[in-house]
Formats: C-alpha cells, sequence, structure tokens
C-alpha cells in the first residue's frame, strides 16, 4: 500500500499516536525544545534572506544607475569616432 506521500509500504496510520498518555513530561519538553531550536533557525533564515534582498536591491539599482550613466556619456543615436591615419 502507498503511503500518505506516495511512499511504498507506509500506511497513513504509521507513527499516529492516538494516547497522549503514551508521551512523558520529558518527551513534551524535548519537542518544544527542538520547536524552538527549529523556529530560531528560521528566524535567523528569514532575517538573512531579507538582508540578501535588500542587498540585491542596492546591486540592481547600482546597475541601473550605471546603465543610465552609460547612456549620458553614449547616446544611441552618436556616431562612432573613426580612426584617422
Amino acid at each position: 500500500m502507498s503511503g500518505p506521500n506516495g511512499d511504498p509500504d507506509v500506511s497513513a496510520d504509521d507513527g499516529i499516536v492516538e494516547d497522549e498518555e503514551e508521551f512523558s513530561e520529558e518527551e513534551y519538553t524535548a519537542i518544544d525544545c527542538m520547536l524552538d531550536q527549529i523556529n530560531s533557525c528560521l528566524d535567523h533564515i528569514e532575517e538573512r534572506n531579507q538582508a540578501l534582498n535588500g542587498k540585491l536591491h542596492e546591486l540592481l539599482e547600482s546597475n541601473r544607475e550605471a546603465r543610465r550613466e552609460f547612456r549620458e556619456q553614449h547616446p544611441p543615436d552618436e556616431e562612432p569616432e573613426s580612426a584617422e591615419d
């Protein structure tokens, strides 16, 4: 039988605990700690993503400005200078 994610030989009920008393207080504390660590990692990733996004926008704006300046210095209708011998 295919599992919930298409994995073979995994039933949808595998790993599901129906009796909440099977977890001890220590297990809940450990799970809570792991979730806190995951949340902290996700926050860190989000901060880095926002910083990278900001740097990307700065780079794009700098590129636009450089292209604008280049166009001002080299208008498209300007004839290229010919080299005289």
